[in-house]
């Protein structure tokens, strides 16, 4: 079912101070910005070998990314699986008796379906199953 770490989001308060780490500490290269208006998100790719790191930022103060960040403050918030079939994954997690925060895809970042599986079925880590086509 799972073909890959397809990208690990990482929240973060400010976009562009974060950036600066990723591109001149690291030597990243962002290729591309996007706002997801129903995540209440600003995202940015930064591409590493086969995978990429999903620096978010919340656009709004009551958006999940601004909850997350008051909770457990900046860090890693997720880890996207590559799957062929979303729906097919999400009803395969469902019959496993995995609890799901989407049991319906929905558009992320970067033109990809996305369902979240709830961290209480997941030894408390945020899995997002991704599609890409």
């Amino acid at each position: 079912m799972v073909t890959k770490i397809d990208h690990i989001g990482v929240a973060v308060k400010n976009l562009e101070e974060s950036l600066k780490y990723y591109q001149e500490t690291l030597g990243l290269e962002l290729h591309g910005v996007e706002i997801v208006e129903e995540q209440k998100v600003k995202v940015a790719f930064l591409p590493i070998g086969d995978t990429e790191i999903e620096l978010l930022e919340s656009t709004d103060a009551e958006g999940p990314i601004a909850k997350y960040i008051d909770m457990k403050g900046e860090g890693v918030q997720h880890i996207a699986y590559r799957v062929d079939d979303i729906e097919k994954a999400i009803a395969d997690m469902l019959s496993r008796g995995v609890k799901m925060i989407d049991e319906k895809s929905r558009y992320g970042a970067g033109g990809a379906k996305i369902a979240f599986c709830h961290p209480k079925s997941t030894n408390g880590v945020l899995v997002e199953l991704c599609q890409r086509d």
